[in-house]
């Protein structure tokens, strides 16, 4: 997301106006997963602002304040931004507008047909208007530091001055409109309008257009049953790791079962799972060298992955997810025989290359497996209004991909070694960590291990939650090591006068501790006895009689003291 959206910069300001400073400031950076520098100076900007519109509503002191007041009839809805009703009875209604183009505005029938409508719910509505905010679009040179641009910024921002700008009722407006209504309702065609509707146009048209379109143009869609799902518990979320390198990112992904990694970087030494290189490759064929690009190995997994999925795989591991999209970047350059996507007319190459990834992540998406992202980190330090640096850590992947993924994903999380050298992975958000998702974890973050994430991921969601059935399955294979532990004692009863012994029975649950706590050398020596082969128990009984009373006789007298 642009830190000047201006969708996100109006409705901070309007939560501004209504509940403060404080409240604006947290509507506004709670709408970008991870603050930068822009947003900063956003947000400068705001504060700058914000007193000077008070100044403007203190001229109606005695008057009642009404945000966002919502317009429902039969045959419209909106929101005004703000009601101002005084003593007598009489309302004005005010648009805020963030913007510069304030004769573009004069000209809309908005604040006509509030106007209309509002009259129709019981208000006397005497005066209409606008008051516009004006825009500081300066940037920051490169010859000045970030200090020196925000000096120069808050300069000229403090110059700008908000106008309050009355307009007069015109009913032909509220015609306009109904008559327009009439058409849309009576339309049997729906061309598209290339020249007045955003959405219509190829460079600005949203990605969901082409979700529900195919080929030829039609709207492919099919409701579902008007029947509420049971909720089920998730343990195998879609998930976005990202971490520093060698912290262990894909040996995480690597205790997971049925895992098919496809791998860009070739660092894949360390793991167990099955592995399909994305990469590309070169054959000679007589004289003809053909080259097959990475982008292509990776659609056919994907078509092979949507007829069939004959290895029986659970989860699909992209590693590295930045790698794959370079690769998707290189085949159309090369399918169109360009040297950078600006080489296509009026943004086109970099549309194509947009299109053709979320396309392929949506096809992946589809198939209907557990999806996994794995980047590198990216460090950046931004500098607050205070003078304080701040480093954030986000994906090593540009910001539109990253929003872009995050929508596909569950869970978007950081790994990280800490100065105890412990492997972590965070759970919940950071304000300077890029990162979030759908479930409330109770935690901060686990150790970097598949048991310590899945019981973070059973907390995290209701108890009422169905269980994949799935799960049941796995626990007799963590049964079996306990159950043969038990025979080999029932095997050796030749020391049953051993204290030693009765204190295993009184704690089973203890068994793997002594070789990390280390109690004794005697629960050292005990495993080794087990542990001997037939025929050559006689020799370690023999040497090992003369030392043992003695030290039992030298730990018994120091706890009889």
């Amino acid at each position: 997301m642009d830190a000047n959206s201006p969708l996100i910069l109006g409705h901070a300001l309007h939560k501004g106006l209504e509940s403060g400073e404080k409240a604006m400031e947290q509507d506004y950076f709670d709408s970008y997963p991870l603050i930068t520098n822009d947003q900063v100076n956003e947000m400068m900007k705001l504060q700058i602002l914000l007193p000077k519109v008070n100044d403007i509503l203190d001229n109606f002191k005695d008057c009642k304040f009404q945000h966002e007041y919502p317009i429902i009839t039969k045959d419209f809805i909106g929101f005004a931004d703000l009601i101002i009703t005084a003593p007598d009875g009489t309302s004005t209604v005010i648009d805020f507008k963030y913007s510069n183009h304030v004769e573009n505005y004069l000209e809309s029938g908005q604040l006509h047909l509030y106007k209309y409508y509002l009259e129709k719910l019981g208000f006397n509505i005497k005066h209409l208007g606008y008051i516009f905010i004006p825009k500081t679009g300066i940037k920051q040179k490169q010859t000045e530091s970030l200090y020196q641009f925000r000096k120069r910024l808050t300069e000229e921002v403090s110059k700008s001055k908000p106008e309050l700008v009355p307009i007069k009722y015109d009913d032909m407006n509220v015609l306009y409109f109904q008559n327009t209504i009439k058409e849309i309702e009576a339309a049997t065609e729906y061309p598209k309008n290339v020249d007045h509707c955003f959405s219509c146009m190829p460079r600005f048209a949203p990605n969901y257009l082409n979700a529900i379109q195919d080929e030829k143009g039609e709207i492919l869609m099919q409701l579902p049953k008007n029947v509420r799902r049971k909720k089920q518990m998730d343990l195998k979320p879609d998930i976005w790791l990202y971490a520093d390198s060698y912290v262990g990112k894909t040996t995480f992904m690597d205790q997971f079962d049925d895992v098919l990694m496809l791998n860009t970087d070739g660092n894949t030494d360390n793991i167990t799972s099955p592995v399909l290189p994305i990469q590309d490759e070169v054959k000679k064929e007589g004289r003809m060298t053909k080259r097959k690009l990475a982008w292509e190995t990776f659609l056919e997994v994907v078509q092979t992955l949507e007829v069939s999925n004959t290895e029986h795989y659970q989860t699909i591991v992209i590693d590295l997810m930045e790698d794959l999209r370079e690769a998707c970047r290189t085949y159309i350059m090369d399918k169109f025989n360009w040297e950078h996507e600006s080489d296509g007319n009026y943004g086109k190459g970099w549309s194509m290359v947009t299109k053709e990834f979320d396309n392929a992540i949506k096809r992946l998406k589809a198939v209907g497996l557990q999806i996994v992202y794995i980047s590198r980190e990216l460090r950046n330090d931004i500098t607050l209004r205070n003078g304080s640096v701040r480093t954030t850590f986000q994906p090593n992947i540009d910001s539109k991909t990253a929003n872009f993924l995050t929508g596909t994903v569950d869970i978007t999380m950081r790994a990280y070694v800490n100065d105890s050298d412990e492997h972590l992975l965070m759970l919940q958000k950071q304000p300077n960590i890029f990162g979030g998702g759908r479930f409330n974890f109770k935690v901060k973050e686990v150790p970097l291990e598949k048991d310590a994430f899945i019981e973070a991921l059973k907390d995290a969601q209701p108890k009422d939650a169905e269980r994949p059935k799935t799960k049941p399955e796995q626990k007799p294979l963590q049964e079996q090591p306990e159950s043969a532990e038990d025979t080999n004692e029932e095997d050796e009863p030749e020391k049953p006068t051993r204290r030693r012994r009765t204190k295993k029975t009184e704690e089973p649950t203890e068994e793997e501790k002594p070789k990390r706590k280390r109690r004794s050398r005697k629960a050292e020596s005990e495993p080794e006895d087990e542990m001997t082969p037939p025929g050559e128990d006689d020799e370690p009984e023999t040497t090992e009689e003369a030392p043992k009373p003695r030290r039992r006789r030298r730990r018994t007298a120091r706890k009889e003291d």
